[in-house]
């Protein structure tokens, strides 16, 4: 077993950090965007009937170890343990995701963190395969925040709690998730990821998702399909053998199927 700082210092260099490690609301911006831009979302070993641990060792074997991703409930536990160890105060919360079911009040399915950064409250996720906040979003209602070309803004509902919205096209807001502040223990999200892994209607289980942003835009994978986006468009390819599918995961997502 590694030794804490041993620990720390890998995972850092696993995500690609070069900074200073000074608790700044900056530094957690950029363990974020270094995270998502290193270490892909994924649900191979679900589809793969691998059960997974949430315990942080667990995951730390797999992610920074092994070099491979994970879904919410994998990254955002070990990057929560990552900004506990570097000093800053998390608080893990359990999230609907409305994006993938717009028309009915989704399930508690996602994980996401409160994090406290001089004296400032900060939504962070790195756990989504879809578009999301790049950089923490300040925890203030009403206020748009831009990224890059990705607008959000974090609303209140009465009945769901905060909502994450995100604007396109300068056309209406959209919700992504909801939540609520009532904090979770890592046994809280046990009966969610069960669900997801097992459930004959969980979208985990239905084919293999696999994304990660990129400098130039982002790689995912749906199906078989490789998708790969760049300024200057996207290009889409399936594999033809199982070798050329295991060397396209590598190149694209630095993952090594066992």
């Amino acid at each position: 077993m590694f030794s804490k700082n041993s620990q720390i210092q890998a995972y850092l260099e696993r995500i690609g950090f070069k900074g200073s490690l000074d608790g700044s609301a900056k530094t957690l911006a950029d363990l974020q965007e270094c995270h998502l831009h290193t270490v892909p979302y994924e649900n191979l070993d679900i589809m793969n009937r691998i059960a997974l641990s949430l315990d942080p060792q667990d995951v730390y074997q797999k992610i920074v170890v092994r070099g491979r991703g994970g879904y919410c409930f994998e990254l955002n536990a070990l990057f929560g343990w990552l900004l506990r160890e570097l000093g800053y105060s998390v608080t893990d919360l359990v999230a609907r995701f409305w994006r993938d079911e717009p028309n009915t009040p989704p399930k508690r399915r996602h994980h996401v963190l409160k994090v406290e950064a001089e004296g400032t409250t900060y939504l962070c996720d790195v756990g989504v395969g879809g578009i999301v906040p790049r950089r923490p979003i300040a925890w203030i209602e009403g206020l748009e925040q831009h990224q890059g070309g990705e607008y959000y803004r974090l609303e209140r509902d009465a009945y769901y709690g905060w909502m994450l919205c995100e604007q396109k096209n300068n056309k209406e807001w959209n919700r992504i998730y909801s939540f609520t502040e009532e904090p979770q223990l890592p046994k809280d999200f046990t009966f969610a990821t069960f669900w997801c892994e097992n459930a004959p209607d969980s979208i985990f289980t239905k084919s293999p998702m696999v994304a990660m942003r990129t400098l130039e835009g982002r790689n995912t994978l749906a199906g078989r399909e490789f998708r790969i986006f760049t300024s200057a468009g996207v290009r889409t390819f399936t594999p033809q053998t199982e070798e050329e599918y295991k060397a396209a995961l590598q190149e694209h997502f630095g993952i090594h199927l066992d």
